[in-house]
């Protein structure tokens, strides 16, 4: 994997360990010289992990809606800030450079982000691996929906497992490079 597209929050959270987590995601990332691809902001849990890689000597790639730049929450030294005009694009921009996805804890944005591409991936878009770092448990109550919808049959078995989790962000990356999205047919 060349680059990882990191879903995150724009507020830090309540454990220090978020936040901890991040910094940790982006330097593993910048040493094992994967490009990060984010939202480009320079608050919360996504300034946390560019400014770790950056200091780490990484790649960081910012995708942002002018909107947004214009409200000054844009990371000032990227090492490409790329500006588009909507967020349909920013998340088409991101997916597009990135060889898998990871949400950090995050709200409802990053829940939005995540689910995408997990749907895009669900009907055959990508095979790229989608991912949780689940951080002091943050994604415990999201796994068990996810399971409770495969067990109600909304979601196949193996479009449930295709959602990596783990709260180790080492093991998380190897899971997701030894890992290749199945292609199942949603509808049979």
């Amino acid at each position: 994997m060349k680059r990882i597209c990191v879903y995150c929050g724009s507020s830090i959270g309540k454990l220090s360990d978020y936040k901890e987590a991040a910094q940790m995601l982006g330097e593993i990332l910048a040493a094992q010289k994967i490009g990060l691809v984010y939202g480009g902001a320079q608050i919360g849990i996504m300034g946390a992990i560019a400014d770790r890689s950056l200091a780490c000597g990484g790649e960081v790639i910012g995708i942002m809606p002018q909107s947004l730049v214009d409200k000054e929450i844009a990371h000032p030294n990227l090492t490409t800030l790329v500006v588009v005009s909507s967020m349909h694009e920013r998340k088409s921009e991101m997916a597009r450079l990135a060889d898998g996805f990871i949400a950090l804890p995050g709200g409802i944005g990053t829940l939005e982000e995540l689910f995408e591409v997990l749907t895009w991936a669900q009907l055959g878009f990508h095979q790229k691996p989608c991912a949780l770092l689940n951080v002091s448990g943050y994604y415990d109550k999201l796994l068990d929906f996810i399971n409770h919808s495969a067990k109600e049959g909304f979601i196949k078995e193996v479009h449930a497992q295709m959602l990596i989790a783990h709260h180790d962000p080492h093991r998380l990356l190897e899971l997701m490079s030894s890992r290749t999205t199945p292609i199942v047919s949603k509808w049979q």
